[in-house]
């Protein structure tokens, strides 16, 4: 399935149906009175989170989106019918905003969850509701109005509560391949990865946490250079980051060159992302040489950033423990992120 997590559409939200203007006319029933019924309101279009979906490839191929429109009113004090409402399906982690203000709409970040994101116009009221005792016999009616319409722009951000990220070719893949049951494409040349991949990964007890592999970053990615800005945004709502680095080539003049390259680009796509808790982890330590300067990274790390992980996803040494010191520092970094409560435990 083509990833897709950008799209543009277009929404338009049912019109109330009109009031009636009627007067009841019935064999010995003489000064029936008005009995105009009210439009029925226009139906909304409504954005639904579908854990079943993991992309906006749906709405990528249909464009516009429309609710019905309200029942006019009739006679005899009937109501015309509420227009039918029309139901977006979207991945949970979806995102909307009005491409012509670029207002929040919503952001849908639980499964099932429901948001109107334009409201269908109400009906018009019927002659019948303006009777008073100084004017018996109202001979005009409400229209109704009209139904909102907006042009949505409609994001994907991952729902992943690990994002491992580095520059292209560290062995990014390699790395979700043997924690996860993902089997994303690996090869040897620069971004082989194309789109996001999320795996489950298991460890102590039975628990659990979501991983999220993002295309390699460059330097520039932030203003769009290679895919990195494209896919940064799906590590934002993420707990904890596993940077990655290619330990065989580590420059010995300047151990920190890629680390602090990839924590720049974070920075300025987003100065909270560049915050982010992270564990730096040395890849490709069976390579000639990878041990080595390793273990030169680990010495030149500010101590903020230590320990450095030792690990090899192509032999799976140090892999295993790996995974349960993330585990491990997700549950901290969610407890460090939890509500403070207060003496009374409110």
């Amino acid at each position: 399935m083509k990833f897709i997590d950008e799209v543009k559409i277009s929404v338009f939200a049912g019109a109330g149906g009109r009031g009636c203007v009627s007067f009841r006319r019935e064999k010995f029933v003489p000064r029936g009175g008005p009995d105009g019924g009210n439009g029925g309101h226009g139906g909304d279009v409504i954005a639904v989170a579908d854990p079943q979906l993991t992309t906006l490839l749906d709405l990528r191929y249909q464009k516009q989106y429309k609710a019905g429109r309200g029942q006019h009113g009739m006679g005899s004090d009937c109501d015309g019918r509420r227009g039918d409402d029309r139901e977006i399906k979207v991945p949970v982690g979806t995102i909307m905003r009005d491409a012509a203000t670029g207002e929040l709409i919503g952001d849908l970040q639980t499964a099932g969850e429901r948001m109107v994101i334009a409201a269908g116009g109400r009906g018009g009221k019927g002659n019948a509701h303006f009777v008073s005792s100084t004017h018996r016999s109202p001979r005009f009616a409400q229209p109704g109005e009209a139904g909102q319409e907006r042009e949505l722009e409609i994001e994907l951000r991952l729902l992943a509560d690990v994002g491992i990220i580095g520059l292209p070719n560290v062995g990014k893949s390699t790395l979700i391949s043997v924690i996860s049951a993902v089997r994303p494409k690996i090869a040897d040349y620069p971004f082989t990865t194309l789109v996001p991949n999320l795996g489950v990964v298991g460890y102590d007890d039975g628990k659990s946490f979501v991983v999220a592999d993002i295309p390699g970053l460059i330097e520039g990615a932030h203003e769009g250079q290679g895919l990195g800005h494209k896919f940064l945004r799906h590590v934002t709502r993420t707990s904890l980051l596993i940077h990655l680095i290619d330990a065989s080539k580590i420059d010995e003049n300047d151990p920190l060159a890629e680390w602090k390259a990839v924590n720049r680009e974070l920075e300025l796509f987003d100065p909270d992302l560049g915050r982010k808790a992270q564990i730096v982890v040395a890849n490709k330590i069976d390579l000639p040489e990878g041990r080595s300067k390793a273990e030169l990274l680990a010495r030149k790390l500010p101590k903020g950033d230590r320990p450095l992980k030792f690990i090899s996803a192509a032999t799976t040494e140090g892999v295993r423990a790996l995974v349960q010191y993330v585990g491990m520092k997700l549950e901290e970094v969610k407890r460090q992120s939890e509500p403070t409560r207060d003496a009374a435990g409110i």
